[in-house]
This record gives C-alpha cells, sequence and structure tokens, in this order.
C-alpha cells in the first residue's frame, strides 16, 4: 500500500479503498453525480413578465447546480397575443451569456414559422422551389384570412401572408375573443417592433423544427428509466412514416404549406405508433392545456390567454412549474403518474 486511495474492482462492483501502512479500510465509493436536468418550457407567446416569473420561479425550485447546469428547451410560439414579443426574444437571446454552463434548445413553434415568413427570416426550401408554390392549397382561405398583399408578398411563404394578413371575421370563435388583427393574432407583435432587428431575424432563421436528447432521465412508478427524448412544438403524426416526419423537421423544409409538426391538433395529439412501448418522451406545447398520458407531455397551459400561467415541467421529477405574475396559480406540482 502506498497511502493513496485507488478503486479495486470486485465481481462487477467498485470498491473505494483507503490504503495506509496501519491496513486499508473499507469506505463507501463517491456518489454518482444527480441526472442533468432537463426543463421544457411551454408557448410564451410574448408575455415577458410571466416568462420572467417562471424563471425566476425555476431558479428557487430547483437546486442550484441542478439549474445553473439544465438543458432548457423552448417549446416554441414567443410572439403574438402577448404585449411584448420583442422583450421575449431579447430575454432568451441573453440566456447563453447568462447562464454560460446551461444548453438552450429553442423550438419554433407555427406562430414564428409564419413570423419568420413575414419577415424574411424563414429558411428557403432545400430544393429550391419558390415559396409561392405554398399557397395553392389554402388559397380558398386567402379572402376571408385576408392575406398580406403589399410589397414583397409574391415571394413569401402562405404563413407569413397569413400572419400579416387582417381577418374578415372580427371574432374568434375558439378562442372566444376578437382577431388581433390576422389569424395568427399578430398585431401585438406589430406593435412591439419598429423595425426588426437583424439579430431577431437571426434568432427566427435558426430556430429548430426538432430537438432530440438521448439518456433523459424519468421518474415512474417503477422507479427511474432512461429515455430518449423528442421535443417538436405541436406533436407527431401518428399515421405518417417517421422517418419521413423525422426528415421534414430536421431538413426544416419549408416548401410544405402547413407543417402538422407544428400546427396540428388530434392529428399530433398521441405519441406515434412507431413509437409506442419504447421509451421515448415526447413533449410539446401548441395546444393550450397541460396533458400527460405515459410519455407524452403537452404542456401549454397559458395557451396565449393573459390570466393563464407559463409552464415548464421538470425531468426527471416531472416536477411542473408556472409562473405566478398575473395569475392565481400555484407555481408547482409534482405529476403522479396513476
Amino acid at each position: 500500500m502506498d497511502g493513496q486511495d485507488r478503486v479495486v474492482t470486485i465481481i462487477g462492483r467498485n470498491l473505494w479503498e483507503t490504503g495506509n501502512d496501519a491496513g486499508g479500510e473499507m469506505s463507501p465509493p463517491p456518489p454518482p453525480p444527480p441526472p442533468r436536468v432537463v426543463i421544457c418550457v411551454g408557448d410564451v407567446h410574448g408575455y415577458i413578465s410571466k416568462l420572467e416569473s417562471l424563471w425566476a420561479n425555476l431558479q428557487s425550485a430547483l437546486p442550484p447546480d441542478a439549474f445553473a447546469t439544465a438543458l432548457v428547451v423552448f417549446l416554441g410560439d414567443y410572439c403574438d397575443r402577448g404585449p411584448s414579443p420583442r422583450e421575449v426574444i431579447d430575454f432568451l437571446l441573453a440566456l447563453p451569456s447568462r447562464h454560460p454552463a446551461q444548453r438552450h434548445a429553442f423550438l419554433c413553434g407555427n406562430h414564428d414559422l409564419a413570423f419568420a415568413a413575414f419577415v424574411g427570416a424563414l429558411p428557403p426550401p432545400p430544393d429550391g422551389t419558390p415559396f409561392s408554390s405554398t399557397w395553392g392549397e389554402y388559397i380558398q382561405n386567402e379572402e376571408n384570412e385576408g392575406w398580406y398583399r403589399g410589397p414583397g408578398h409574391e415571394g413569401m411563404h402562405c404563413q407569413g401572408r397569413r400572419w400579416g394578413g387582417i381577418m374578415k371575421e372580427k371574432r374568434n370563435p375558439k378562442r372566444g375573443s376578437s382577431y388581433m388583427g390576422s389569424i395568427y393574432d399578430a398585431r401585438p407583435t406589430f406593435e412591439s417592433y419598429g423595425a426588426v432587428p437583424e439579430e431577431h431575424k437571426k434568432f427566427l432563421r435558426e430556430l429548430v423544427w426538432i430537438h432530440e436528447e438521448e439518456n433523459v432521465p424519468i421518474d415512474t412508478n417503477e422507479g427511474q428509466i432512461i429515455c430518449k427524448l423528442i421535443a417538436v412544438h405541436a406533436g407527431l403524426e401518428r399515421s405518417i412514416d417517421l422517418n419521413e416526419q423525422f426528415r421534414i423537421l430536421r431538413t426544416k423544409d419549408t416548401k410544405i404549406s402547413k407543417v402538422a409538426m407544428l400546427s396540428g391538433r388530434q392529428d399530433v395529439w398521441n405519441i406515434p405508433k412507431d413509437l409506442a412501448g419504447k421509451q421515448t418522451i415526447v413533449v410539446s406545447g401548441h395546444h393550450g392545456k397541460l396533458h400527460i398520458d405515459g410519455l407524452r407531455f403537452v404542456i401549454d397551459e397559458g395557451g396565449g390567454y393573459a390570466d393563464r400561467p407559463i409552464a415548464a415541467i421538470v425531468f426527471p421529477s416531472k416536477e411542473l412549474i408556472r409562473s405566478t405574475e398575473g395569475t392565481s396559480s400555484q407555481n408547482r406540482s409534482r405529476y403522479h403518474q396513476e
């Protein structure tokens, strides 16, 4: 024995042996580091005060080291409806310098895609198809939705034209409120900006359509399991070939008029059949509600409504953290699988 600590492997177990001249005493190995925390944040929709409240509540709820090194996945829809989209994007852009040990993934929501299309920040289709080719599938809606027809519309993706338009029907029956300008409720985003800064256009251009993360732990009734996590704004279509969906999302195929994985409803609600029974978490925002079913997570309690909180879910614990500014919600709860 030379007085130095060494690891001895005995029948597949690591034991920590403290060597000294008086005879080594066995002590347990140091505990393994805790699993990296993954935080998924629901739709923000221009509410900077709610986002700041949620961020403060996350920081208070988590151990300092866990928060400082977390992977934070924002599930998309940063603009429209709320009053401060510009300040929201400024907040997101500042996160890497404020929290350099964190990782951040910024997903593209359907509102963000349309905003990017309107301001010329949407990446062109990989195969060179012109954006005007996206109009045909929904051209029957052009009049009622008051699509944008001003300068530059000739080369604009149809979602950009919809975003910049003005609805003829002023009442939104689904939300029980009036449209804020276009079908996307884009007026607050127009009012939040003068000219859109190049830094914000770059942010919109670089938004990812899917984030995939291996080795994400999640607590279950049977104990902790290790999963792959797939984050996409609305979800994955249940009956469409999964590889084709991944191709569209990974390449950001903007020749598609309306991307179901960013805009769908019932067609993307459940986990795809090809992933059923596999240890894969699918997490989304978009749907204006909280829904947890096995490894399918929909985290969008806010839905862009002024009186509802922005929510986030924390893995592995499945703890839900909420904004408390301007709402009566409690700021945290833990989800238990029945």
